[in-house]
């Protein structure tokens, strides 16, 4: 792209009779008046600034964490009020079996939830999906695994639901404020901003608004979808600890 200008110089402008060369391809355009260049930004992924297409991406990991967090928290503290939980310890399970075991109704359901989630943006609010779809299910995928997780992690530590509830909830909130998807992460105080780099759902708007937004290949996100990686085994080791301890079989 190219522009010339003519007249009187200024300091910060173009000089006069001189052509100004922007990048090919470069997403500002612009006009001179008066030997001055005035650039014009070129919105490139979402020409009309609608709200929908930027917030429908985090919504979905939003429900997800309510579905994740909560449901899994109170279904598995309620089985432990019930007595279900410990009729396991007397069974040939290991505590790995007993966590994947308690995570996989809820993982369903959740995955239902998801493409629920996902077409109704599509097909209502018109939310464009320009990405991969298989590097999307790759990213909700370990994002619920995560979820689910702290959820069993909350039943561990929870005598009632009441308990599991206050826990959930104690999750939920900085991951909602914390997350980028309200407030852009850099404009967050030093003293904060760093919680939002130990939340999953930071990683998941991140990879959600880049495969559906703007159609960023998986190698683009790779960071993130290695966070969520990260978080994901740290979880499960913690909560098959918990089970070992408490409801693990006595070996």
């Amino acid at each position: 792209m190219q522009a010339t200008t003519g007249g009187k110089a200024s300091p910060g402008t173009v000089p006069p009779g001189t052509t100004a060369t922007l990048p090919a391809g470069s997403p500002v355009s612009g006009s001179s008046a008066g030997g001055m260049w005035l650039p014009t930004p070129q919105v490139l992924f979402n020409p009309d600034l609608r709200t929908s297409v930027i917030m429908i991406p985090g919504l979905c990991g939003i429900i997800l964490v309510f579905v994740g967090t909560v449901a899994t928290a109170l279904g598995v503290v309620r089985e432990r009020q019930a007595g279900t939980l410990e009729q396991l310890a007397v069974m040939p399970f290991r505590p790995a079996d007993v966590f994947v075991g308690k995570i996989a109704p809820y993982f369903a359901i959740a995955t239902i939830d998801m493409v629920v989630i996902v077409a109704a943006g599509m097909a209502i609010f018109s939310v464009p999906f320009r990405g991969s779809v298989a590097a999307f299910a790759l990213g909700a995928l370990l994002f619920l695994f995560v979820t689910l997780g702290i959820g069993v992690l909350i039943s561990t530590v929870s005598q009632t639901q009441g308990q599991a509830i206050q826990l959930a909830i104690m999750t939920l909130l900085p991951q909602i404020l914390l997350s980028g998807l309200l407030f852009p992460i850099a404009s967050m105080a030093a003293g904060v901003r760093w919680i939002s780099y130990l939340l999953p759902l930071t990683y998941f708007v991140k990879i959600a608004r880049g495969i559906m937004v703007r159609g960023e290949p998986l190698g683009a996100l790779w960071s993130s979808f290695l966070m969520l990686a990260v978080l994901g085994a740290a979880v499960f080791a913690l909560s098959v600890l918990r089970f070992r301890r408490e409801l693990g079989p006595a070996r």
